[in-house]
């Protein structure tokens, strides 16, 4: 029996850089949902039936969730990953779109959104980076904590840009730090190196089980974009729609890695 595929060591991230892309993505966001008009709050997105005012909602519930988990004891120790918060956060869906749903009915979401983003600054990030908070799927730094607000946001401004058709930037760090995490996502649960995922300027990883290349070009190699894969990452597109699109270029008998994805939704 061959060995099992050896998982990729966990990536750092400088704490310094997450805290200023996480700060800079809400500053984009924030100015986008300032301009947004009345009516546009009712349109849809692309998240089954949420409209952009419980998108807004959701965002100021995802960053808040930091603040909240300052109401519990400092946990003993760390309980879980970064490359483990993506499977928590699927087991949570029902009850994130019943808590979003109360908050979207309950209060203004330009306004939710203002003060929940004052709260953040002025609560959260004056935490040490080894700050435990409560999460799920079990209690993790602040410092990796801030890696996935990073994720939220950036995929939860492209849902908003979507949706309303305005431009909405995205901070390059921020961008960087989600399409990292979800490379890295991607080569924990396919561990092996038969298939290499490229992500330029950003990503690099090796995926899949099979024959390992060890020099020159690998024969299995996936190519895309920061954005395009990180609709792939989280289901806003499928591997298929891509594919057609041309705004992802896979070559080598092995490199459909579309039966990995989304691995967030």
């Amino acid at each position: 029996m061959p060995p099992a595929a050896r998982k990729p060591r966990p990536r750092r991230y400088d704490p310094q850089k997450t805290r200023a892309a996480v700060t800079a993505q809400l500053a984009h966001v924030q100015e986008a949902v300032r301009a947004l008009a009345p009516g546009q709050l009712a349109l849809p997105t692309r998240l089954g039936d949420w409209t952009v005012r419980e998108l807004v909602a959701h965002l100021s519930l995802t960053l808040g969730s930091l603040a909240r988990a300052l109401e519990h004891p400092v946990p003993a120790r760390a309980g879980a990953t970064l490359l483990e918060w993506p499977s928590a956060a699927a087991g949570l869906a029902s009850g994130i779109d019943e808590r979003t749903r109360a908050l979207a009915a309950a209060h203004d979401p330009a306004a939710l959104l203002e003060r929940t983003a004052a709260e953040f600054a002025e609560v959260v990030l004056p935490l040490p980076d080894d700050r435990l908070l409560a999460s799920r799927p079990g209690a993790m730094t602040l410092a990796d904590l801030l890696v996935t607000r990073c994720v939220e946001l950036v995929v939860h401004t492209d849902d908003l840009a979507a949706a309303t058709g305005r431009e909405i930037p995205f901070d390059r760090q921020a961008l960087a730090a989600t399409t990292r995490l979800l490379a890295d996502v991607l080569a924990d649960r396919a561990p092996g190196g038969s298939v290499e995922l490229r992500v330029p300027p950003f990503a690099v990883v090796q995926c899949v089980a099979g024959p390992k290349h060890t020099r020159g070009t690998p024969p299995n190699v996936v190519e895309t974009d920061p954005l395009t894969w990180i609709r792939l990452a989280t289901g806003r597109t499928t591997w298929a729609e891509a594919r057609e699109a041309a705004a992802v270029s896979a070559s080598g008998e092995r490199s459909d890695i579309g039966g990995y994805l989304p691995l967030l939704s």
